[in-house]
């Protein structure tokens, strides 16, 4: 796909992520937005997400991003990064209305649903997409800052299994435009707040092993938010230490956002395809990571998803 042909005689042009968006998603869509603003400077390009994490207010273009969405839906592109129309929140209003949709994701449980599509599971970002379809020409350093975060965070520093040799070399031509990588990775994806690692301690205190140690799962509800005054991003890294625990094969974190109502989060090894077990819920992901949002008590989901989870245990 050329990216500057799709786009050629548009007068406006949006982009959009999933909600509650990750460094993958943040960055795929600045460097999109700063790639396009670029490149066709008489173009009106929008980026729209909910609220970011200001971990990474650094990145260019972070102060444009409008999460009020009150613009009137008329766009002549629109692009979907890093997820389906339904998983756009707010944007998705905007996607359906666009004259052309343009779908850009890495997700195995993404089928497609633009009038373009351009997805790959087996790439271990939508950064790396995104890189792919720059025209070598046009990268920066800015540009090369936000598709490299994009990239960290989805590989977890390159530690995780989707990590390929392409894109080590993806991430060696990134860094060589000579940003402070190391710090970048620092303050994005290590560095805690005092009260983030109050709460991933609470998190790991109150986890409870099941299926003979096989599988860990942990809850912070609404009350608990409230106490520590923390959000959705605060939880960043937690399922990830609760699957780093010896003899686990499958770890779910869980927080509370409605009565009844859980955002689920599942990390796994080979073991369990959490991409599956997360599909019976409306959910998506990769084969280690997934999520979803269920309904019922905590006691319920967590017996429906152990249900899934034994099927590939046994």
């Amino acid at each position: 796909m050329n990216l500057l042909k799709e786009c050629e005689g548009a007068k406006s042009i949006g982009i959009s992520g999933h909600i509650r968006p990750d460094g993958d998603c943040v960055g795929a869509c600045l460097s999109l937005y700063q790639y396009l603003t670029k490149c066709l400077p008489d173009a009106e390009v929008k980026v729209f997400l909910e609220k970011p994490a200001d971990i990474f207010s650094e990145l260019k273009g972070f102060d444009k991003i409008d999460s009020s969405f009150q613009q009137e839906p008329d766009f002549d592109v629109f692009f979907a990064l890093d997820c389906t129309p339904d998983r756009l929140g707010d944007a998705e209003k905007y996607f359906a209305a666009a004259k052309k949709k343009i779908n850009i994701d890495h997700h195995v449980t993404n089928s497609g649903c633009g009038d373009i599509n351009y997805i790959f599971p087996k790439v271990g970002s939508t950064c790396e997409l995104i890189y792919d379809l720059v025209e070598a020409d046009k990268l920066d350093r800015d540009i090369a800052v936000a598709i490299y975060t994009g990239i960290i965070h989805d590989t977890g520093v390159f530690q995780y299994s989707n990590t390929t040799p392409d894109t080590l070399k993806k991430a060696a031509h990134l860094i060589s435009f000579g940003f402070d990588f190391p710090r970048l990775i620092e303050e994005t994806f290590y560095q805690k707040t005092y009260v983030q690692s109050q709460i991933a301690g609470r998190a790991m205190m109150e986890s409870v092993r099941f299926l003979d140690g096989r599988c860990i799962v942990s809850v912070i509800d609404k009350k608990t938010m409230d106490f520590y005054g923390v959000d959705s991003h605060d939880f960043e890294g937690i399922v990830n230490q609760l699957r780093n625990i010896k003899g686990v094969d499958c770890a779910i974190f869980m927080y509370e956002t409605n009565t009844l109502e859980y955002k689920v989060s599942l990390r796994s090894n080979e073991k369990v395809d959490v991409a599956k077990v997360v599909s019976y819920f409306g959910g998506g992901g990769h084969m280690r990571a997934a999520g979803c949002t269920m309904k019922g008590t905590f006691h319920d989901c967590v017996n429906n998803l152990s249900l899934h989870i034994e099927e590939q245990l046994c």
